[in-house]
This record gives structure tokens, C-alpha cells and sequence, in this order.
């Protein structure tokens, strides 16, 4: 699973995690900063990445167009990137299972 890290998380994240999510991407990276949801949704679907994001914006698109893109949500407020790198690698297993499922489209992670 290669994940697209939106702009309200960490670059510092892509490093920590590429060992269990090699290829992961972050958008300011790939020039995509500043840019419309829309476009990233679609940027995620075409190169085939699941979007992780704190925005409640793709948890609605998720909910309406499903998938693909596959979108992890981050409900977890305010915290330190170092708790993220945490979240993402403790829950690889459940990740793992959500990216090969066919129905699912939403992960939420807390």
C-alpha cells in the first residue's frame, strides 16, 4: 500500500514509514500544494495511492465516490508527528486488510 500524505501532515512522516509503505508520497512533493481536492483525489486514483488526511473533506468525498482512491482518516486532532509515525506503524496489519478489501473505501484510525 503507497499512501499519499496530504499537506496537513508531516514530510517528516514519508521517511519513518517507507519501510512497511515504500513509494508513499507527500503532495507538496509531487507539486500538488495548495491544490483542489478534487485534483488530488484524482491524482491518488490514477497513480494508485490511498489518500491519508486529516481533512473531513475527503472523508465526505470518500463517502460518496468510494473507491478508488482507497482514504485513511486521521481522526486525531492536534498531535505530533512522532504519534502519527506511531498510529501508521502499529496499525500496518489493519491497513494491510482495508487496501486488499473490495468493499471498504474508509479507514478511520484514532
Amino acid at each position: 500500500m503507497k499512501l499519499l500524505l496530504d499537506e496537513n501532515l508531516s514530510d517528516r512522516i514519508i521517511y519513518r514509514i517507507a519501510d512497511l509503505y515504500p513509494n508513499s508520497a507527500y503532495v507538496k512533493t509531487l507539486g500538488l500544494i495548495n491544490t483542489d481536492d478534487a485534483i488530488i483525489w484524482e491524482y491518488a486514483k490514477t497513480n494508485d495511492f490511498a489518500i491519508i488526511s486529516k481533512d473531513s473533506d475527503f472523508h465526505q468525498r470518500s463517502l460518496l465516490y468510494g473507491h478508488p482512491p482507497k482514504f485513511v482518516y486521521l481522526r486525531i486532532g492536534n498531535c505530533s508527528t512522532s504519534k502519527i509515525i506511531k498510529i501508521l506503524r502499529e496499525n500496518f496489519d489493519v491497513m494491510t486488510q482495508f487496501s486488499h478489501s473490495e468493499r471498504e473505501s474508509l479507514l478511520i484510525l484514532t
